[in-house]
């Protein structure tokens, strides 16, 4: 027998040296990995689930015009919050042009017109700001103005491009942005260890800028899925990628190996979700709508979001919420650099060595 498995004296090992054995082998590791893997496998699908499967409207900011707040305006609306469980978050505007201009500001995803002579009542929605939410308000409004005897017509403000007819492609180059974010650093921790911080940061920048490009030139240039605006959707995408990828960087220096469970959390289960781009955010469960708008994903939605169907009226929050997260990520990997497991020694030691 081996000393290994009799003890150190020839004797069977203890309770204490079978347990030390074991946590110096592969296998708690493996077992710990395995059991975090089964739960992120249902979390991934409950979050998604939870977000998407069942999207419900709470408050729809609309815009009115024109004699909304008399008996047959007011029984159209009274019909809609009850038919949707919801209320409309009316806004009073002065004519057409300054509910469309709203539309335009993404400050109200529909426009209400009750002019004061006729019966009828016109609903304008915009598919690009939001496919999910101008589906529900479209189909909603027709079938409250039959059961309220108020004629109804629907009509689409903003259409959505003709290679992406369910306002998903914004969502899906979001996506790659953010994943392949955090991959590249994950990579470069794995076969690029020896960078020092400084080369990690500049590595990071050169693969945004380069992917971002990539997944610009992809699905406009070479599928025709979205006309972009390409030097602004390629910028938002290198900002998402390189956010994503310093993020990544400062959960290693701050966790060491474990630091995709942070990421992978903040990122996919949370993020992604709840970054409107998908289901729009008055559809989703209320904390969600707020918290999206402030994570990185729901941050390059909103910025893609605005380049390519609001072109004019792009909104400064969204690259703020990308730059933030980028500038502290970078100042906390900074900061605690010497706790990066990468990085080579300095000059002098490295040949001293």
């Amino acid at each position: 027998m081996s000393e290994l498995s009799h003890g150190a004296h020839g004797r069977p090992p203890s309770r204490a040296e079978r347990w030390a054995d074991f946590r110096r082998s592969p296998f708690l590791p493996a077992i710990v990995l395995t059991l975090i893997l089964a739960a992120a496998a249902g979390l991934f699908a409950g979050s998604y689930t939870y977000a998407m499967a069942r999207p419900t409207p709470h408050t729809v900011p609309t815009a009115v015009v024109g004699a909304y707040d008399q008996e047959r305006g007011r029984r159209f609306v009274d019909g809609m919050e009850k038919a949707l469980n919801a209320s409309l978050e009316l806004s009073a505007y002065d004519g057409r042009g300054a509910a469309e201009q709203a539309v335009d500001d993404q400050k109200v995803f529909a426009v209400l017109d009750v002019p004061p002579a006729g019966n009828a009542v016109a609903l304008d929605v915009s598919s690009a700001s939001g496919a999910s939410v101008a589906q529900v308000l479209g189909e909603t409004a027709v079938k409250v103005g039959g059961a309220t005897g108020v004629p109804v017509t629907v009509r689409d403000l903003k259409p959505l491009q003709e290679g992406d007819p369910r306002g998903l492609a914004i969502f899906y180059i979001s996506l790659a942005a953010v994943i392949i974010g955090f991959v590249g650093a994950i990579q470069l921790s794995v076969h690029a260890r020896a960078l020092n911080p400084l080369e990690r940061i500049a590595f990071t920048v050169a693969y945004a800028l380069l992917g971002g490009f990539v997944i610009a030139a992809v699905v406009d240039w070479m599928l025709g899925a979205l006309r972009l605006p390409f030097v602004e959707s390629w910028l938002i995408l290198a900002l998402t990628m390189f956010a994503s990828g310093m993020v990544f960087s400062m959960f290693n220096t701050l966790f060491g190996r474990w630091a995709m469970l942070p990421t992978w959390g903040l990122m996919i289960l949370l993020g992604n979700p709840s970054s409107g781009g998908a289901v729009s955010w008055p559809l989703l469960p209320s904390p969600l709508g707020v918290i999206g708008r402030r994570l990185p994903p729901g941050a390059s939605v909103n910025a893609q979001h605005t380049a390519v169907y609001f072109a004019g009226h792009q909104h400064a929050f969204p690259f703020l919420v990308l730059a933030g997260w980028a500038v502290v990520s970078c100042a906390v990997f900074w900061f605690w650099r010497h706790r990066h497991p990468g990085g080579r020694p300095a000059g002098p030691a490295h040949a001293a060595s």
